[in-house]
């Protein structure tokens, strides 16, 4: 890098630095500051572009999909439309998980990393409730269990309850006779993906959360396969 006449390298490199850092570190102090006993209690939304993500594994129960149309902002700022499959869980657990998300400031490339969880493929330790996700793509290992429904009606599909025990009717948002899925458990194994928008309205508790901003474009690291079995989602 070239320095600007009568600026010192070094300087301009740091300015750079905490310029585009500073936004992640206010958001990871917000964050340690909403975490009390190990329970990190958010409404977390990511929205706007997509996000790529890795985890080791992610199990849910009372699982719902079905096939909709996503509003997308283009980069030259208009607006289209994206078909993703939009995903529900009721109550889930997952075996860490790692957020890469770019940013373009100045016309220079950044990630931000979000990771967490811990290190140990062999626990669940994140636990989520009325997690919504619009997938783009993604490449691993599904395993549907109970009562399994291929091809309903994506508006019938049911994942959440409200006050009174009820399910909430189309918590996807979905049209009209639109390819959905059905099943009381699913489990995704060593998952490598893109979520076009991620959403978890209800309680998510981590034992860990780590916030980091990268130069360049910097990818999750590939996700180890999980060890032993996950406990029961929605336990205390």
């Amino acid at each position: 890098m070239t320095a600007a006449p009568g600026l010192e390298e070094g300087r301009t490199h740091w300015r750079r630095s905490l310029a585009v850092a500073l936004p992640a570190l206010l958001a990871a102090g917000s964050l340690a500051a909403a975490m009390t006993g190990g329970a990190l209690a958010v409404d977390l939304r990511i929205q706007d572009r997509p996000v790529d993500f890795t985890t080791s594994s992610l199990y849910g129960t009372q699982y719902g999909a079905a096939v909709v149309d996503q509003t997308v902002v283009r980069p030259d700022g208009t607006t289209g439309s994206l078909r993703v499959l939009r995903m529900g869980f009721a109550d889930g657990v997952i075996n860490g998980l790692c957020l890469s998300q770019r940013q373009q400031i100045a016309g220079v490339t950044y990630t931000l990393l979000l990771t967490l969880g811990d290190t140990d493929p062999g626990t669940w330790e994140i636990r989520t409730k009325n997690t919504v996700l619009d997938l783009r793509d993604a490449t691993g290992e599904l395993d549907m269990d109970g009562i399994v429904d291929l091809n309903v009606n994506g508006a019938d599909v049911k994942t959440v309850k409200d006050a009174t025990g009820a399910y909430l009717p189309n918590p996807l948002d979905s049209p009209q006779h639109r390819f959905g899925i059905q099943a009381r458990y699913a489990k995704f194994d060593a998952i490598t993906g893109t979520a076009q928008d991620m959403q978890i309205p209800g309680l998510l508790t981590t034992p860990r959360l780590s916030v980091a901003v990268k130069p360049g474009t910097v990818a999750c690291p590939k996700p180890a396969a999980p060890t032993g079995t996950p406990g029961t989602p929605g336990a205390p």
